[in-house]
């Protein structure tokens, strides 16, 4: 167990020392001291200036679009034509080669293959293979990086999404945002580094739950955690002064706080202790920022039409979509929706169209939206699952109905702008998008290149914790330059 003495002798170094000394001078002046001398080691959060990076940064910012349920690359992605012909027909065991399966299919008497009922369509200048499922983002598939050989060793949503987004199965690591708020900070001190937006679906009704810690900060300083705005009520709860409360009765109020904590860390050393201070100033100045942030009056009609016809519905993927690219322009490093309902174990032709109109539509206007605003070049959108889904059905089969199951060894992802090469299509799979090919892309992989794009090298980007190194690749990963302009 962490023993909160040992911090207190680490920070008993040069902070300690001039907050002590000076104290007894003047108080104020040793305050203002610890202040810089906090901020100068990483401890007092953003420092606004994104100073930290490795190397020049082809991205400032990454917007990542997370499909929670894990979306078929097999109807919308990696087409095989030659399925159709195969029908019913059982699984090789040369393709399987008794790799694991779930349970909800390790007790099926077959395995039939299932083709995809959706036609596809080469799309664009690059000639990506695409599905009649979604005819918006077909539009801007030039403007991709499309990659269909991702893969995981999670078999099961919550350990493969807590993997994507901490790089660990088990919970209690820092997700992806918290390590890019801790390694560049925001360049907007008004509001969050880190802010995610939760969407409702039109997809399978029953969804896996998405928890905190999946945004959350792990064993880093709990300031670097997701800011999660909600899509009804207030963005942020409690973000309004109750009644009789006004702005400078706030502000009398948390110096007093502020200054109860310094005292206490002056005595403890805990870093947390200063991680509630900034937690406190964040609130405070989010209560300006946050409702100008999430208003969209000043959005015209022609960007609402782009969005599409859900883009005036709070929490609707389109509406999320519309505040990441105001937050993006507002300078928050990372920005992540989550929406569910990708999780087609039955039923799948119904339901992925609705998850696909969802999202469709959005996808194209984000992209098409920050490029006209010259703000593509340096933004990172990521798009994906946790995993992909079986060739083989799951449950009853007909031409016209199917389901399919978790398959981690091989799915498709997409990334654009922020530095990746355009109109690109990496990677391959079998005759049955079941085994990867050529050119691999692991979980570890893909986040090393992500913060690679935002200027970070993944092997130093390190959190001493319990005697250890952390990052968020582990002891693994490869910048994948195959993907960068």
């Amino acid at each position: 167990m962490h023993d909160p003495r040992v911090d207190f002798e680490c920070n008993l170094t040069r902070r300690q020392f001039f907050s002590r000394s000076v104290r007894g001078v003047a108080g104020g002046v040793g305050s203002a001291a610890l202040a810089g001398l906090l901020a100068e080691d990483g401890l007092a959060g953003p420092t606004g200036a994104l100073a930290n990076r490795h190397f020049a940064p082809k991205a400032k910012r990454v917007i990542y679009l997370f499909m929670s349920g894990a979306p078929s690359q097999i109807d919308m992605w990696d087409p095989k034509s030659g399925l159709a012909d195969r029908f019913d027909e059982e699984l090789p065991e040369s393709i399987r080669m008794g790799q694991r399966l779930t349970t909800m299919t390790s007790g099926q008497t077959r395995f039939p293959t299932a083709p995809s009922l959706f036609q596809f369509h080469h799309a664009g200048e690059s000639g990506c293979a695409i599905s009649e499922l979604l005819p918006w983002t077909a539009k801007v598939v030039d403007k991709m990086s499309v990659i269909r050989s991702v893969h995981t060793e999670a078999i099961n949503h919550d350990p493969a999404i807590t993997f994507m987004q901490t790089g660990h199965q088990q919970p209690g690591r820092t997700s992806l945002g918290a390590w890019l708020s801790y390694g560049l900070g925001s360049t907007n001190k008004e509001l969050p580094s880190f802010v995610v937006l939760h969407s409702t679906w039109n997809g399978r009704p029953e969804a896996q739950a998405l928890f905190q810690r999946l945004w959350g900060s792990g064993f880093l300083p709990s300031e670097h955690q997701g800011v999660a705005l909600r899509s009804a009520g207030d963005p942020v709860l409690y973000l309004k002064d109750p009644p009789g409360i006004e702005r400078p009765d706030r502000r009398r109020m948390l110096d007093g706080v502020a200054a109860l904590n310094r005292h206490l860390h002056d005595e403890i050393g805990d870093p947390e202790t200063m991680a509630r201070i900034q937690q406190y100033e964040m609130a405070y100045r989010m209560q300006t920022s946050v409702p100008e942030l999430v208003e969209l009056d000043d959005e015209s009609q022609e960007t609402f039409d782009l969005y599409g016809p859900d883009a005036r519905t709070p929490g609707t993927f389109a509406r999320n979509c519309m505040l990441a690219r105001r937050m993006a322009e507002r300078g928050v490093p990372c920005i992540q929706i989550y929406i569910r309902g990708w999780d087609h174990h039955a039923g799948l032709p119904k339901d992925i169209r609705g998850s696909c109109r969802d999202i469709d539509q959005p996808c194209y206007a984000l992209l098409t939206d920050l490029e006209r605003r010259g703000m593509l070049d340096d933004t990172l959108v990521v798009w994906g699952g946790e995993f992909g889904r079986t060739v083989y059905c799951q449950g009853a089969l007909t031409r016209e109905d199917y389901g399919r199951d978790h398959h981690p060894r091989c799915w498709t992802m997409w990334m654009a702008g922020g530095g990746v090469k355009a109109g690109f299509q990496y990677g391959k799979t079998d005759d049955f998008s079941y085994n990867i090919t050529e050119n691999p892309v692991h979980v570890h992989d893909l986040n090393a290149t992500i913060l690679h794009l935002m200027g970070i090298d993944h092997e130093k980007l390190t959190f001493r914790h319990q005697g250890r190194d952390f990052r968020l690749t582990d002891v693994h990963g490869r910048v994948v330059h195959d993907l960068i302009a």
